[in-house]
């Protein structure tokens, strides 16, 4: 991999989805940190060839991260992340001083003490509402003293304008040091498919990809009967959309690495086990509205999907977030269709779990929509990314089968850094 191309850091990891993005778009992701032992396991099974730091944001330093990878002496372009926040001050003191949001602050030190050239910041929209938007002044004004230029105006990017078949918008703050010039958001590229209406600048765009073109192609399940006790089979596809082809396929666009995979494996399928009861409704649901019961969206084929959702770690509930139901089948989508929904390519894999699988999804950023922002800043630093004719061999796959104490006990960290989840009866 050497020096041909530029080099980028991970903050809040996850299982990947932005590191994946600034990949394909021609960044070395040498570093990663992430918290939650079981995530950073899965990424370090996807992402083998760099360093997956298993570790707190508030306890590590820039020189940490550049002497457990690759990095050293050489310099950072960029540093991106997700850091969590309620986005809430606390009255009489400023957003920052609020404890809930120690976690930005720190983000913000490490891309100081890597001396970055770039960062890219990615929130939920909500912190562009009402009060939340005194927090995120206040994150550019600390950014502006601290020797940072923000572009501005700040902007929410909605996936479905670039390529992706889900309504998710994000925040997203990109700034750089005060040297250098700042880049340009990434203008839209598709517009979703049968949107109320379309924003005039969208018009001329083809419409996004549906749902139909992300999944159609996926083997039927009730055949696979070894999924209702593993997350994979043996299957047959069927012919893939545009849309399946650019994510799975090394494209004139695409300067990700090459994976060794089974191309003949359907992965991260484990089949959720369902009532009769709530069988029988599925069925009677209409594609594009909502379970009366369990306030599940089911899918429209020739739609996009609404947005998927994580729900909440085990240190804060253990709530499951609702899952969407199948356009078809009457069951609650897999995780690879909630990946193929999210623009992951078919060798990308998850934990084994449905819980831990779709936490992953719905945390990530959209691969296509990361890389639209990291190709913008592959633009301004005015380097033409370079397509290595590597191809990588995944993780240990018992990375993807670590419960929390076996995850712990793998990165030597606390077993109770991320608490225990607490299973509901419902």
């Amino acid at each position: 991999m050497g020096n041909k191309r530029p080099i980028a850091v991970d903050l809040f990891a996850g299982a990947g989805g932005m590191t994946l993005g600034f990949e394909q778009a021609g960044f070395d992701v040498l570093a990663s940190v992430e918290i939650d032992p079981i995530h950073c396991a899965t990424h370090e099974y996807n992402f083998p060839m760099w360093s997956a730091i298993c570790a707190s944001v508030t306890e590590i330093s820039g020189e940490h991260i550049r002497s457990r990878s690759q990095i050293g002496d050489r310099t950072v372009d960029v540093v991106f992340g997700g850091p969590p926040c309620q986005g809430f001050s606390i009255i009489g003191k400023r957003a920052f001083d609020d404890p809930r949001n120690e976690l930005v602050s720190h983000f913000m030190r490490l891309v100081i003490e890597l001396n970055a050239n770039y960062f890219v910041m990615e929130n939920v929209k909500g912190l562009t509402f009402g009060n939340h938007r005194k927090f995120v002044d206040e994150v550019i004004e600390d950014f502006e003293q601290r020797g940072y230029k923000i572009l501005k105006p700040y902007q929410v990017l909605n996936a479905s304008h670039f390529g992706v078949p889900q309504h998710r918008e994000r925040l997203f703050l990109i700034g750089c040091r005060q040297d250098l010039p700042l880049p340009s958001y990434p203008s839209p590229i598709t517009k979703p498919v049968k949107a109320k209406r379309d924003r005039q600048e969208l018009a001329h765009l083809p419409s996004s990809p549906t749902v139909r073109d992300a999944i159609a192609d996926l083997p039927d399940l009730i055949r696979c009967n070894e999924l209702t006790h593993q997350d994979w089979c043996k299957a047959e596809f069927g012919q893939p959309s545009e849309y399946v082809e650019l994510i799975n396929n090394f494209a004139a666009a695409n300067f990700g690495y090459k994976r060794q995979y089974n191309q003949h494996l359907l992965t991260s399928s484990l089949l959720s086990k369902h009532k009769e009861t709530s069988t029988q409704r599925f069925m009677q649901t209409a594609q594009g509205e909502v379970d009366r019961i369990s306030r599940f969206h089911k899918l429209d084929l020739d739609g996009v999907s609404n947005t998927l959702r994580a729900g909440t770690p085990s240190n804060r509930g253990a709530f499951t977030a609702p899952r969407p139901i199948h356009a078809i089948a009457p069951r609650c989508i897999t995780v690879r269709e909630a990946a193929r929904l999210h623009s992951y390519p078919d060798w990308f894999r998850f934990h084994k779990t449905i819980w831990h699988g779709f936490r992953q999804v719905g945390n990530s950023v959209p691969p296509l929509l990361a890389k639209s922002v990291a190709t913008q800043i592959m633009q301004i630093v005015n380097i033409d990314p370079v397509r290595e004719e590597i191809t990588h061999a995944l993780g240990d796959e018992k990375l993807l089968q670590f419960n929390m104490t076996s995850a712990s006990q793998h990165y030597k960290i606390r077993a109770n850094t991320i608490a225990p989840r607490t299973k509901k009866s419902c």
